[in-house]
This record gives C-alpha cells, sequence and structure tokens, in this order.
C-alpha cells in the first residue's frame, strides 16, 4: 500500500522550506535513514531521510 510523504517540520519554528534537491528517484529502494531529499529554509539546508523502507513510486 503506498505511503503520501510529507516534507517534515525540521526545526520547531520552521513554517516553510522549499525542496532542494531530489536524492532518489522512481523506482529506486530506500531503506530507514536513506538520503531522499535536500530541503532548504531560511536558515540552513538540511537533509531528509526515509523513515521507512519501500520503492520510490512518484515524485
Amino acid at each position: 500500500m503506498p505511503t503520501q510523504i510529507k516534507m517534515p517540520a525540521l526545526s520547531p519554528t520552521m513554517e516553510e522550506g522549499t525542496l532542494a534537491k531530489w536524492l532518489v528517484k522512481v523506482g529506486d529502494t530506500i531503506g530507514a535513514g536513506d538520503l531522499m531529499a535536500e530541503i532548504e529554509t531560511d536558515k540552513a539546508t538540511m537533509e531528509f531521510e526515509a523513515v521507512d523502507e519501500g520503492t520510490v513510486a512518484q515524485i
């Protein structure tokens, strides 16, 4: 069953961010802890990690 992944708040004060770069592509198999994307905020660029395992079906 597909799981929709939403951009997380990377800090308590984060209200918006920009997805700067995908680090995965459709068809990639990912596991918990794998890096999926880079997210830019007004203060920093942070990496977003997968929390579960699966296959990327859509971006």
